[in-house]
């Protein structure tokens, strides 16, 4: 069956640029998780290592939100994985400059968030840099640990 050019089938991409940089997985997938696939994780991802759950305000509506995430901890700061790119969630802490960040069954205070746009920084574990890479995630939201250093200076 020959269709005309207009008509022909889109390949699926799993990527797509928007203005901000790239988005590594589609708004569909991104839908879905976040009706269904959200629900269910926000119930271990507070436990264990690799994930974690973002506590934040909405910027407008001032609700407060838990979003699971992809969280990796270093001295001091954790890493946090855009594999969706800047969604609400990440403008929501960037905005606010604070959140709080549950994971390994522990809660954190961080602070002075920001996106850093980089290859996958080499310290993480290599099964995690092969899939961030494979999705083509090449941004990451940084953030320094409030409370490991009210720790530290007392």
């Amino acid at each position: 069956m020959c269709r005309a050019p207009s008509q022909r089938v889109r390949p699926v991409v799993f990527s797509r640029a928007c203005e901000d940089g790239c988005v590594p997985l589609t708004h569909t997938i991104a839908r879905f998780n976040k009706v269904a696939t959200n629900r269910v994780s926000r119930v271990v991802a507070g436990r264990l290592p690799g994930f974690g759950i973002i506590i934040h305000r909405g910027r407008r509506s001032g609700r407060t939100y838990s979003t699971p995430v992809n969280v990796f901890r270093r001295p001091g700061v954790f890493i946090v994985a855009l594999t969706y790119g800047r969604g609400d969630w990440v403008k929501n802490v960037l905005a606010a400059g604070q959140a709080q960040l549950r994971t390994r069954g522990r809660t954190h205070h961080v602070r002075n968030p920001r996106v850093l746009r980089e290859p996958v920084p080499a310290d993480l574990p290599q099964p995690t840099r092969t899939i961030l890479g494979l999705l083509n995630v090449d941004e990451f939201l940084w953030v320094d640990d409030q409370s490991s250093e009210s720790a530290t200076n007392s």
